[in-house]
């Protein structure tokens, strides 16, 4: 780091300033403050001033600081925070509030303090969220589309033209700095750094006399760590981007933050993963910014920030967590061990523990109001009470699809490969099939396929390009099973397997009943099957599974025409979903194949033509 820079700095900042604050500001003794100085008078960068105990910046100063002049910032805001559910499902986490005000606009006006206009955020999830700051603060907007399963190594690279060829501070839109650390001049590439004292798992720093880190680990006992914004010099970002778009193309680093790049170049992992890049073997200039204790945050959950800020120990002003604080009687300070659990295709849930007891909190997901009729849910909920198949419902709410529910300790998901497991779970579709259990309303196939497909026109094409043939098959489908007029008992009609629960005891849960209804039983066989992307092999067993005995052919018939329609339903679904931003791989191909594959199968059992 170019150290008559900073001191040239501080002089054009306050005049004034003693050679103990230069010592503080540039991490060195006074006696080696005193011989900068020197330096710099014998360089002609700065003189003594007309006022005592003065300096002025001569001309030469002021050329060295024009040249290392901060161009902007780039703010990193695109990921969802799960360590901060619930309330990140309403809010990014870069705008959460601290002490009244939120984080990122916090750092902007930090920013503009030191005269840094030019800002760029990089956006994601909730990024429609973040639209007013371009109002507020003129900053610009930049859209990751791979936000929501990469990691900053993907977000550095989205931005890289903003960083390119400029000088840049790099900051993420969750930190909150006490003061303002900030400034128009820099000497050189830096990450700022806290000391950690103990055992940490934070990434380490290791760096020479002059601060130049010279590696970095993950974990550590009594270290400098890497702890809050960096800034980018246009020196460091020429050899670096380069390194970054040639990881950026490597298989196996979707998941890599920005620093571990950095990491590789300084270990030389780098140079051997990118042989054909002459600057990943070239050394890297990056300087440690150690920084008070106390004034760089980065808060790992809400648990974090509730210590700091007390205000979420007691109104958060989220819905989710206001529920469960009304629910239980308790004050949100008691609700404990909040963590996301697995984002379900329809619904976000977390986990939470009140009085010594976990439970899961569901809140429907966006758009979801269009595609279940929550009372109707309720009703079946209601049914099951009493009926020991489910899981055990604390609070429903018919209107908004609010769901707490216990959380079952050491419980797993069946495994579909597993023959011991499916007998179970066949077991207990078996028995709510013969419970005699009745709800008002009815899964109808056709008319859920006509809805959907309704929602799909209305928000662009269905792309495939065969759709008018295989919507004609499944009428001939449909109209063949309407035909064998079989009776309809209460059916779950989403038994795939993360559905059922597989408790310690040997007990099994069948759990989020939101498709329910009066159906052909022979449907759940069916939907599980295509859920576990069965072969035809493995769906033949698991029909005897659940029959316990040889299928007659128009149960054969009936359940392959079930995986037909629910693999053409499902389709339809995962396109109207993707139309509302909500992606889910191959899933929509591997269902509309079911549809096809399974109408042939049909075929051959008997002649619907």
């Amino acid at each position: 780091m170019d150290r008559n820079v900073i001191i040239c700095r501080s002089i054009l900042e306050n005049p004034a300033v003693t050679q103990r604050e230069l010592s503080q500001e540039l991490n060195v003794s006074l006696g080696t403050a005193n011989n900068l100085v020197k330096e710099c008078m014998e360089k002609e960068l700065i003189t003594t001033g007309k006022v005592n105990c003065s300096y002025e910046l001569l001309p030469a100063g002021r050329m060295l600081l024009s040249q290392n002049k901060v161009d902007g910032a780039l703010i990193i805001a695109a990921g969802f925070g799960s360590r901060f559910v619930p309330l990140t499902f309403e809010t990014p986490k870069g705008l959460l509030e601290v002490f009244g005000e939120r984080m990122i606009e916090r750092q902007i006006r930090q920013l503009h303090e030191a005269g840094i206009t030019d800002i760029t955020i990089v956006v994601g999830y909730l990024k429609e969220k973040f639209e007013y700051l371009m109002d507020k603060y003129q900053v610009k907007l930049l859209y990751n589309p791979e936000y929501s399963h990469k990691n900053t190594l993907t977000t550095i690279y989205h931005a890289r033209e903003v960083l390119r060829g400029k000088n840049m501070y790099v900051l993420s839109s969750d930190n909150w700095m006490r003061h303002n650390m900030y400034h128009a001049y820099e000497g050189g590439a830096w990450y700022s750094s806290s000391y950690m004292e103990g055992e940490t798992s934070e990434w380490c720093l290791d760096y020479n006399k002059k601060g130049r880190i010279l590696n970095v680990s993950v974990g550590g006992r009594d270290k400098w760590v890497m702890y809050g914004p960096a800034f980018f010099s246009k020196s460091f970002s020429e050899q670096f981007l380069t390194v970054l778009e040639g990881y950026y193309k490597l298989p196996g680093t979707e998941q890599f933050y920005w620093e571990n790049v950095y990491m590789d170049m300084l270990s030389g992992e780098a140079a051997g993963r990118l042989p054909d890049v002459p600057e990943a073997g070239r050394e890297i200039d990056m300087f440690i910014n150690r920084r008070p204790a106390d004034e760089v945050y980065e808060f790992e959950n809400l648990e974090e920030l509730r210590r700091f800020d007390i205000k979420y120990q007691h109104h958060s002003d989220n819905e989710a967590m206001e529920l469960v604080s009304k629910v239980f009687h308790v004050k949100e300070s008691e609700i404990t061990e909040i963590r996301c659990l697995k984002a379900g295709m329809t619904n976000k849930s977390f986990l939470f523990k009140v009085k010594d007891r976990h439970y899961i909190c569901r809140i429907p997901g966006p758009g979801t109001e269009a595609l279940i009729n929550r009372k109707q849910e309720k009703a079946v909920y209601d049914a099951l009470t009493g009926f020991d198949i489910s899981e055990k419902v604390i609070y429903f709410n018919g209107e908004t699809g609010y769901k707490i529910a216990e959380f079952y300790e050491g419980a797993h998901n069946a495994d579909p490969r597993s023959q011991e497991e499916m007998e179970k779970c066949m077991a207990v579709v078996r028995r709510f099939h013969k419970s005699g259990l009745k709800v008002g309303h009815t899964f109808d196939f056709k008319e859920r396929i006509d809805f959907y497909e309704k929602l799909c026109k209305s928000h662009g094409d269905i792309l495939f390009e065969d759709y008018s043939q295989v919507r004609g098959h499944m009428t001939e489908l449909l109209n063949k099973l309407e035909s064998f007029g079989h009776e309809k008992v209460l059916s779950h009609l989403d038994t795939v397997v993360d559905n059922f629960l597989m408790l310690p005891n040997g007990d099994v849960r069948l759990i989020d009943w939101e498709y329910a209804g009066m159906c052909d039983p022979l449907a759940d066989i069916a939907m599980c099957a295509i859920y576990s992307y069965y072969s035809k092999e493995e769906t033949d067993h698991l029909i005897e599974v659940y029959l316990e005995r040889e299928p007659t052919g128009e149960e054969r018939f009936t359940i392959y025409a079930y995986m037909a329609l629910g693999g053409f339903l499902w389709s339809l679904w995962a396109i109207y979903k993707a139309s509302l931003g909500d992606e889910f791989g191959e899933y929509t191909i591997i269902m509309y194949r079911y549809a096809k594959n399974y109408y042939k199968k049909c075929c051959k059992i008997a002649n619907i033509r």
